[in-house]
């Protein structure tokens, strides 16, 4: 059964090379197409794990990953397989919207803070929301100081929720690696979190 499942995944490799090529080479819109039928759907279930369930954002997301990689795929050489490639697209995708959504709405908490009283939020909610504001910024700037391979592990392994195999799997990565990337990620954002402990590593990290 194991080396069915072997076979089974050395043969769509091979096909998604091929598509790949035809793509590199002949700007074949329909190859691209195929890929996209074969992997949009894990695509879209890791971004909905990723954003807590939002179908909406995760389809906006993965809309903009596959057009990222449409963009990019003239450059891909093959060192990764095709899945995994396009999957980190798709993380750093949310990795993105996550640091700007954050941006935005402390901009805009703090352009309504000057509104000399014109909002009034409702009571305990005044006190919250920069709290929320501030940890979602920190957030981002902490994972953004991550390596890339730190950051893919805690956005696989944590928000995703894959398990270590899993995520070993899809990264394309010995599971060995993924452990040492992961432990050294979840050290350093515990200590740029720190002012925030326990609320953010419990936010972030089990």
């Amino acid at each position: 059964m194991v080396d069915e499942a072997f076979s089974r995944e050395d043969a769509q490799d091979a096909q998604d090379r091929l598509w790949v090529r035809q793509v590199q080479q002949h700007d074949d819109r329909a190859a691209f197409a195929c890929l996209l039928r074969r992997h949009q759907g894990m695509v879209r279930a890791l971004l909905r794990r990723l954003t807590r369930g939002d179908a909406a954002r995760a389809d906006e997301l993965a809309q903009e990953a596959f057009l990222q990689a449409y963009r990019a795929l003239p450059a891909f050489r093959g060192e990764a397989r095709f899945r995994s490639w396009l999957y980190r697209i798709a993380c750093n995708c949310f990795l993105q919207q996550q640091r700007l959504g954050a941006s935005e709405l402390a901009q805009r908490s703090e352009s309504l803070a000057e509104d000399d009283g014109a909002w009034e939020p409702a009571a305990g909610a005044q006190a919250e929301l920069p709290q929320q504001v501030a940890l979602r910024l920190d957030l981002g700037r902490a994972l953004a100081r991550l390596s890339a391979p730190e950051q893919e592990a805690i956005v696989h392994c944590y928000l995703a929720e894959l398990s270590h195999s899993e995520a070993a799997a899809l990264l394309g990565w010995p599971l060995g690696t993924l452990k040492t990337h992961l432990l050294r990620g979840k050290i350093k954002l515990k200590e740029f979190l720190q002012a925030w402990a326990p609320h953010a590593t419990e936010e972030v990290l089990p």
